[in-house]
């Protein structure tokens, strides 16, 4: 009932602004020649979104996107692309973790936060990536900077006032230089959040015979710092070196509020638990490449360097009150976490003729990760201590061709992966994890042209998903005595293997993808008898497969531009040790309108959302989100009203039965937002050289 009259409401809209716009167009404009002609240029060769192959491509620079304070909120705005409640992970649906590029350079979640979206021309969300990506990508999403050649500078300044449970501003400096061969680029955003969380979990053990839930939240005040800059010289019109930094700290303090209720056989506690926290996360990422034309063997060559490093801090003091008698301290957590990440690669690019291209190239990285956490337990008086050091080496190799055959178009590689891992607790003699496997991903892509304005298009591809080097340490979070989050130092690799066929007509799409996964990365619940705590972090399931149908359908009818997604899944997790329910079809669904007012202003109503998930295992609830915002330029300032998940209704729901354990959770994000962005900005760079080429291809794993 809801949804039909969210549809009914979204009728009333799109009649009013029919009928508002379309008497605003039939108006006689008192604007010069020269002012029509402009107008004529934004809104008739400019598209926001266009679509190749189901390949997503989207126009920042030019669009109502260009005013959005941050680019992660900027990408949780584009089809398929979700954003996790904690903010620290990206992930594409259907596809999982999408490797993330900018400039056709490697990049990770902090470099994505330390970049200005100012500085942004387009992002494509690419859904068949072939060889030259790594195998730990089923999707990657593209970001291109703005680039131009021409001496001279230009400078952003932007403010954005954010207005949710708590007030929030993003305060933004970007800034590019260019003399003669040297380019320069530098970037300071300085932010102050106040995000508000709230979750909830209701859990039985039958065989402990244990209930509980409990319900939590924490305000938290966070600022971030965030920076970048770099270096960029041209030898030659074939040659470069170049030198980048960036980086992002941010420290935040917030205090966890818990209520619990827990009854053990007959035992029966409500308890109160008071957190005081502190926590800084640091990172720093610095490259150095060098590209050469070797013109003997007609080919080209880059060589590169890179080291990155993230450092986390989390200190913890907490209390319980147990049946409304007294706040007592229970715990004192101080947890360190550190990864070192070197890196170095050679890629090499040869064209055989005119239509085939050959490339190849080789990488080494190394992370060396610690994880120390000391935690003092109030009421058994001791001290407990907990040190794991974690090293894992990566060799890689990979060869592609590409081309076109005529009118076929092809894309063929093979990439082949070492992989060697060991953990070890410093107290222990024999590590506890040791690990050394060679996989080899195969990929290729067909496409056949039918004629001018339709084709159809072959894929298959073999990947491998790493966790993340913070999810095999041994930091955890206390939400109240009975209940931890935690991490798994045994968390192994998934592998996937993926086929899918698309056909492609004009700008839209219909595509069928079949996929099977070995070993997936999901929570799960193990249950500590002696302690009666109950942990909750990630492990590898047995097996998961899913088919979708994806439909892309962009059109556009006068001043008013759509572009929808609409995705059927049929999805099956599967492990021995959860209990299967049933898998059912939902649908995933996504729309983004624009409309072009006259003077300038331009007004924009999205929204996505997804039906009810049955999943085998998990089972999550449906999702509504509703977006909207207005903009207009004045010469060099933009401003942008936006008003975000009007309907408030930003909610995850899960439900799960596994190890003997069954939930139900809640998750409530703080989504709804009125906010007004304001950017100015002087001077002017155009055809810039700058480059930069990332080396490590597990960077998006360092956090």
């Amino acid at each position: 009932m809801k949804i039909h009259l969210l549809l009914k409401i979204l009728i009333i809209i799109y009649a009013f602004l029919f009928s508002l716009i379309g008497n605003a167009q039939n108006e006689t404009p008192k604007d010069s020649i020269s002012n029509k002609l402009q107008e004529v240029v934004v809104t008739q060769n400019k598209k926001t979104f266009t679509n190749s192959n189901g390949n997503i491509k989207i126009d920042v620079a030019n669009s109502v996107y260009s005013a959005i304070p941050n680019p992660l909120d900027l990408l949780a705005k584009l089809p398929l692309v979700q954003i996790s409640a904690d903010r620290e992970k990206i992930s594409l649906v259907g596809k999982g973790t999408p490797l993330l590029y900018i400039d056709n350079q490697k990049a990770e979640m902090n470099d994505l936060n330390a970049l200005s979206v100012a500085d942004i021309k387009t992002i494509e969300i690419i859904q068949n990536p072939s060889s030259k990506y790594e195998a730990s990508g089923r999707a990657v999403i593209l970001i291109t900077r703005k680039l131009s050649k021409k001496d001279s500078f230009k400078t952003e300044i932007s403010e954005t006032a954010s207005f949710k449970k708590n007030y929030n501003n993003f305060l933004g400096f970007n800034s590019n230089f260019k003399k003669g061969k040297i380019e320069w680029k530098a970037n300071f955003n300085y932010n102050q959040r106040n995000p508000w969380e709230n979750h909830g979990i209701s859990y039985q053990i039958p065989q402990a015979e244990i209930v509980s839930d409990y319900d939590v939240t924490a305000v938290s005040n966070v600022k971030d710092y965030i920076f970048g800059g770099g270096l960029f010289y041209k030898i030659n019109e074939e040659d470069y070196f170049s030198v980048n930094v960036n980086g992002k700290m941010r420290n935040d303090t917030f205090d966890i509020n818990t209520f619990t209720f827990n009854k053990n056989q007959n035992e029966e506690n409500n308890v109160y638990t008071f957190s005081d926290n502190s926590n800084s996360k640091n990172f720093i990422n610095s490259f150095v490449n060098y590209s050469k034309k070797i013109k003997a063997i007609d080919t080209k060559l880059f060589a590169g360097f890179q080291y990155s490093n993230f450092n986390q801090h989390l200190w913890s003091l907490v209390q319980n009150d147990f049946n409304e008698t007294e706040l007592k301290l229970s715990q004192n957590r101080d947890q360190k976490f550190n990864v070192d990440v070197f890196s170095g690669r050679i890629d090499l690019e040869k064209k055989l003729n005119s239509e085939i291209n050959w490339e190849y190239g080789g990488l080494f990285s190394q992370a060396i990760s610690k994880s120390d956490a000391t935690i003092f337990n109030y009421d058994e008086n001791e001290n407990e201590l907990m040190q794991y050091h974690f090293k894992e080496k990566n060799t890689a190799a990979y060869t592609q061709l590409s081309g076109k055959i005529k009118k076929f178009g092809f894309s063929a590689g093979l990439r082949v992966e070492n992989t060697d891992v060991m953990g070890i607790f410093k107290s222990d003699a024999v590590p506890v994890l040791n690990r050394n496997y060679t996989n080899f991903f195969p990929k290729a892509q067909f496409t056949f042209p039918i004629d001018s304005i339709k084709n159809v298009s072959l894929n298959y591809a073999k990947y491998i998903s790493r966790p993340n080097y913070s999810s095999l340490s041994k930091i955890s979070t206390y939400i109240n005595p009975y209940f931890l989050y935690g991490n798994s130092i045994n968390l192994g690799p998934a592998f996937v293997n993926e086929v899918s066929g698309t056909f492609q007509y004009h700008d839209k799409t219909v595509k069928l993808s079949y996929y099977q996964v070995k070993n997936p990365m999901y929570s799960s619940f193990i249950f500590n008898e002696e302690t009666n705590v109950l942990t909750i972090s990630e492990v590898n399931f047995n097996r998961e497969t899913g088919i979708s149908l994806d439909f892309e359908l962009p059109f556009k009818y006068k001043f008013w531009t759509t572009t929808n997604s609409l995705v059927f899944f049929m999805e099956k997790v599967e492990d021995k040790a959860a209990v299967f329910v049933t898998s059912k079809p939902y649908v995933y669904y996504y729309s983004n309108n624009e409309f072009d007012l006259k003077k300038g202003y331009r007004f924009v109503l999205g929204w996505w959302g997804a039906t009810k998930q049955y999943k085998g295992i998990y089972e999550h609830g449906a999702n509504f989100i509703m977006d909207m915002s207005l903009a207009k330029t004045f010469k060099n300032w933009n401003c942008t009203l936006s008003f975000n998940d009007v309907f408030r209704s930003t909610i995850y729901k899960e439900q799960l039965m596994i190890n003997d354990v069954g939930s139900k959770s809640k998750y409530l994000v703080d989504a709804r937002e009125i906010s007004i962005a304001v950017r100015y900005s002087f001077g002017k760079i155009k055809d810039s050289e700058f480059k930069e080429k990332s080396v490590n291809e597990n960077e998006n794993r360092i956090r």
